[in-house]
């Protein structure tokens, strides 16, 4: 697995929670498992103790976000650094059940398979594969949707670092907006014209 997939981690878990709107969606254990691929080690260590454990690393996972989005990029790595620091990757190279055509293992990293709980491994595995693509990639590829009121966070993987909102629904919305609005001025000010 490319480690800036670990990425991914960061956007899924801040995105449980859409602070304009009031929706949350970790609130059980089965929420914390659900983040998690399905058999894996996290999922299996996972307790109710990671609900608000998670929720923690969350908030401050968004804070990078937000801070990335707002410009502020040395806020964002020294709030990622904290995190780094506080949830320390233990990797470890895994060939489990993977075999090439040949039947031979195919070695792939695993970054926090040690951790002593669902909380560790999450937080060790999201705040490396966001460290891995902001330093990769840059501060300013982080982002937060600016679809109100949507306010999900995103990787932008576009070619000219244009990308604006969290998803194509998200983008559509807000052109569809923009363009009511527009559409509402032009009507405003012909009436007001004649």
């Amino acid at each position: 697995m490319e480690l800036t997939s670990y990425a991914d981690f960061a956007v899924r878990l801040v995105n449980t929670e859409e602070p304009d709107r009031g929706k949350d969606a970790l609130h059980t254990l089965d929420d914390v498992r659900r983040l998690f691929s399905p058999g894996g080690r996290g999922g299996r260590i996972a307790d109710e103790s990671d609900v608000p454990r998670l929720r923690g690393v969350r908030a401050r996972l968004r804070e990078v976000f937000e801070s990335a989005a707002g410009g502020d990029q040395t806020r964002a790595v020294n709030l990622l650094n904290e995190l780094l620091i506080e949830y320390p990757v233990s990797p470890i190279i895994s060939g489990h059940g993977y075999l090439d055509d040949q039947g031979r293992p195919q070695w792939h990293m695993h970054l926090a398979e040690n951790a002593p709980t669902a909380t560790a491994l999450y937080a060790a595995c999201a705040g490396m594969g966001l460290a891995v693509h902001l330093t990769e990639h840059g501060v300013e590829r982080l982002g937060i949707c600016q679809a109100a009121p949507c306010r999900n966070a995103y990787l932008d993987t576009s070619t000219n670092r244009s990308r604006r909102y969290c998803s194509d629904r998200c983008a559509t919305r807000a052109n569809v907006a923009a363009y009511r609005a527009r559409k509402r001025e032009e009507a405003a000010a012909a009436a007001a014209a004649s």
